[in-house]
């Protein structure tokens, strides 16, 4: 066989894996880089603690000195206590619902640059597929960034998404016919399972082309 064409069969894939890889891995910081919402048992119309992890995005070195989550109209929640900042519900008298969350930071607090904190509430989820939190997140230079665009058409990420969390049937979901909605992968995870397979495609390749010279 040509060495070209021996070159060539082995430098595709691998140039291919690596591609691929990079590709894959290139688009999670940013990802990550927003406030997310988690929760170790998210089932429809029970009460559940959910986290919302909140990194500090600023440029100019300020710090994130307070965040704010709109509930959906719950009727029961509670904020973790957190040392150096306070919370605040927001309740409507009149309808007997909470509405939000405030937390603030104390003077010269918050959520340094390169750094994020996990906020928790104990909340009565609604009886429905998905949840959304909006969220305000404030820095101490003036800097105010809404984090509460819906899901763009076919599934993508809008540039300041809203924290979400896809909701669990319970057990006594009436004839059963609330399937517990998949959990979409983490980007981070989704790249690395590419990355990986691409690599392994690759090195395949290399054997194959190995032998065939051999032969």
């Amino acid at each position: 066989m040509p060495t070209r064409g021996w070159t060539s069969r082995v430098l595709i894939p691998v140039v291919a894996a690596v591609a691929l890889y990079l590709g894959s891995a290139a688009g999670t910081p940013a990802a990550w880089a927003h406030v997310h919402a988690t929760s170790d048992n998210p089932v429809r119309g029970t009460t559940a603690v959910v986290t919302f992890r909140v990194p500090n995005e600023s440029n100019t070195g300020a710090a994130t000195t307070a965040l704010t989550v709109s509930l959906p109209d719950v009727a029961s929640a509670s904020a973790e206590s957190i040392p150096g900042w306070t919370a605040k519900l927001d309740r409507d008298a009149a309808s007997g619902t909470v509405r939000s969350v405030t937390w603030t930071a104390a003077p010269n607090g918050g959520i340094g640059v390169d750094q994020f904190a996990l906020f928790r509430i104990s909340v009565q989820l609604p009886d429905t597929d998905t949840v959304s939190f909006p969220a305000t997140q404030t820095y101490s230079d003036g800097t105010v960034v809404k984090w509460d665009q819906p899901p763009l058409p076919g599934g993508g990420e809008p540039e300041h998404p809203a924290p979400m969390l896809a909701l669990a049937a319970g057990p006594t979901a009436p004839h059963g016919h609330h399937a517990p909605p998949p959990q979409a992968k983490s980007p981070d995870g989704t790249a690395r399972l590419l990355g990986g397979v691409a690599l392994a495609l690759a090195a395949v390749g290399v054997c194959l082309a190995l032998i065939r010279r051999r032969a």
